[in-house]
């Protein structure tokens, strides 16, 4: 993989080019509702210099039930400009260093027609474990002007995911711990039922990176991972988790791997596990 094609950026990276005007820092950081402090809080508390914080709940559907489901084109451009965020611009993105939401927005760009846009390996957790600088406090961007495109090709709605279930023409791989795909706990969200979709492969998204550092895996053990999943990488993938947003580690690696085409289920089990939802499936894959 050359430098060109790695969704991945160094923490050495980013501390060379901090100070070009042209490439705009993101703090992404989520945590499942709830889970205090809030995320705006641990932005408020350290980020990298110079960073914002997308709020992947607020940049999102807010007429639609499901959590932050994926807004519409206009939403999204609005949302990124406030953020001082330019088409011209390289969009790194950041969270805390447990690989949920950085890969989650990185997706979210790519979907909107923005491609020049990389995701910090290690992100704040390989930040600051180096002991680079880092900031605190409220950031007041300048609004630009930021113009985005729908891709639909790059996310999968329930139907196409019901219809998927007949053909298998599209892999679908969860990101969840093996015992919420299997059906073995509660899910975290009330109401929703337990287990998987009928025939996807499980894949939890903590096991592509290293929990030391960080740091995702490096590509052979990438491999690894999803070859003993039963996952071909030749063969159309897409990727689902709890609510849409560790599915995209997945996703990321994937594309490390030189996966393309794949989509993410952005309604994932919030959407299929509602109590009038579709048919489940229980147990190993």
């Amino acid at each position: 993989m050359t430098t060109a094609d790695d969704p991945l950026v160094s923490t050495d990276w980013l501390a060379a080019h901090l100070a070009d005007p042209k490439v705009k820092v993101i703090d992404a950081t989520f945590k499942m509702p709830g889970v205090l402090p809030l995320p705006k809080d641990d932005f408020l508390a350290a980020h990298i210099p110079g960073a914002v914080f997308f709020d992947v709940d607020a940049v999102s559907d807010h007429s639609n039930p499901l959590p932050h489901m994926f807004p519409s084109a206009e939403q999204f451009g609005r949302d990124v400009g406030a953020l001082g965020i330019g088409n011209a611009d390289t969009v790194v993105v950041y969270d805390a260093g447990g690989w949920v939401a950085a890969p989650r927005v990185w997706w979210m760009f790519l979907s909107y027609g923005h491609s020049n846009v990389r995701v910090l390996d290690g992100g704040l957790k390989k930040w600051r474990a180096e002991g680079r600088q880092f900031e605190s406090g409220e950031v007041t961007p300048k609004p630009v002007t930021f113009k985005a495109t729908y891709d639909p090709q790059r996310v999968r709605n329930l139907e196409q995911m019901i219809a998927n279930v007949g053909t298998n023409t599209e892999q679908v791989i969860d990101a969840r711990a093996a015992d919420r795909f299997e059906g073995r706990v509660a899910e975290p969200r009330p109401g929703i039922r337990s287990g998987h979709i009928p025939g996807s492969r499980n894949v939890p998204y903590n096991t592509l990176f290293d929990a030391a550092t960080g740091t995702m895996k490096p590509l052979e053990e990438l491999r690894r991972v999803f070859a003993g999943a039963g996952v071909d990488t030749a063969k159309p993938i897409v990727t689902s988790c709890g609510s849409g947003v560790s599915a995209l580690v997945l996703t990321l690696a994937l594309y490390r791997l030189g996966v393309r085409g794949s989509a993410l289920y952005d309604g994932s089990w919030s959407e299929w596990g509602l109590p009038d939802g579709p048919r489940i499936a229980t147990g190993p894959a």
